[in-house]
């Protein structure tokens, strides 16, 4: 078969969704169309066809949105796929509505409403319009939480052709449970994209006042800027309170070092990978009590939940998880590797992926 991924970003189809494109190689060719980043050359050389797409992610220009469902449709005309596999908002909408046009069959996968969605108004209007319309013909929608699928449910946007899958899952080979470290220093880690929605501000406040009163601890950063913390961020390091990695190929490494992530996030996730691979590696998880975050631990079992955008229950967590003999904080990440085993292989993920190939076939 011939198989169509329309996607935003090539970092997270690399990373999050390898071993299916490896998977669906073995037997189908896999076009990818997306836009052109450093990760493009691995997935053609694992036998990929690239088809350069450009477009603004974050960009609210319907002109150029039109451009782009009618770059879709053009891919679609060239390529000729049997199936198309969707992620994020732009292709969901605009390629699903693409297939409907080209009459093509389509799976798409919800990894996050969007802040558009959640916070009501015109806009969400607006995007309730849009989503309902690009994914009303939709062989499946896969949703990575409950509460998004209950969500579009509710209000009507999906219909009974929905699946709850375990975000991107986890690879347990390559995350593989790491010795935890020493007791001292308690090492804690943000990875992520430094941005406020994910709660970085809230982290590098927590870092500066756990800090002074445990200079035993060290708080590591990884991942790029986008919304203009450099300077802070740097003068933070210059201080002690922080070590700043920039963008991590083998997050491995960091893991070795750390007792706990930290993600505060109060950004629309589907799932967070970030969360769920270092729980894989056994490390405790503190994280926001919002969807997409909470489902990755069990609380005050394998980490802790904050309430949302709240400083001060970020620290107080904080401080708890430092409170903990040595013994403690190991079995909390232990209790995630298990957790992931258990739910977030991402074997199952892949096997989804499969049954809608199937289910395709049959038609």
């Amino acid at each position: 078969m011939r198989v169509l991924i329309l996607t935003n970003s090539d970092v997270g189809l690399y990373k999050f969704r390898k071993e299916l494109l490896e998977t669906l190689l073995e037997s189908n060719e896999v076009f990818i169309a997306l836009p052109e980043g450093s990760y493009v050359r691995n997935m053609q050389e694992m036998g990929c066809v690239f088809i350069q797409t450009d477009f603004n992610r974050k960009g609210t220009n319907p002109i150029k949105d039109l451009k782009l469902l009618m770059e879709y449709r053009n891919i679609l005309r060239r390529v000729s796929p049997d199936i198309v596999f969707t992620y994020t908002i732009k292709p969901n909408v605009y390629g699903g509505m693409a297939c409907q046009l080209e009459k093509v069959t389509y799976v798409a996968n919800v990894t996050g409403l969007g802040s558009a969605l959640e916070k009501g108004g015109i806009l969400q209007l607006i995007t309730k319009t849009l989503y309902k319309t690009g994914l009303r013909e939709a062989q499946n929608v896969f949703f990575q939480n409950e509460t998004n699928m209950r969500f579009m449910q509710e209000r009507r946007i999906v219909g009974d052709h929905v699946k709850l899958i375990p975000g991107s899952g986890v690879n347990l080979e390559m995350y593989k449970y790491l010795d935890f470290p020493a007791d001292r220093p308690i090492g804690f880690v943000f990875v992520g994209r430094l941005m406020k929605e994910k709660g970085f501000s809230l982290y590098l406040s927590a870092a500066e006042e756990i800090a002074g009163d445990f200079p035993d601890t060290v708080f590591h950063v990884c991942g790029p800027d986008e919304d203009g913390y450099l300077d802070r961020v740097k003068e933070m390091e210059k201080k002690g309170i922080i070590v700043y990695h920039g963008m991590v190929d083998d997050m491995t490494q960091i893991y070795q070092q750390v007792q706990c992530i930290v993600h505060p996030s109060y950004y629309a996730e589907g799932m967070s990978n970030v969360l769920l691979e270092a729980a894989s590696c056994g490390r405790a998880i503190i994280t926001t009590d919002r969807p997409g975050c909470r489902e990755t631990l069990d609380d005050k079992e394998s980490g802790f939940l904050v309430k949302q955008n709240d400083p001060e229950d970020l620290t107080d967590k904080i401080r708890q998880f430092i409170s903990l003999d040595y013994e403690q904080r190991k079995e909390m990440g232990r209790k995630g590797r298990e957790k992931v085993e258990k739910e977030f292989d991402r074997n199952i993920v892949i096997e989804q992926y499969l049954k809608e190939l199937e289910k395709c076939q049959n038609r």
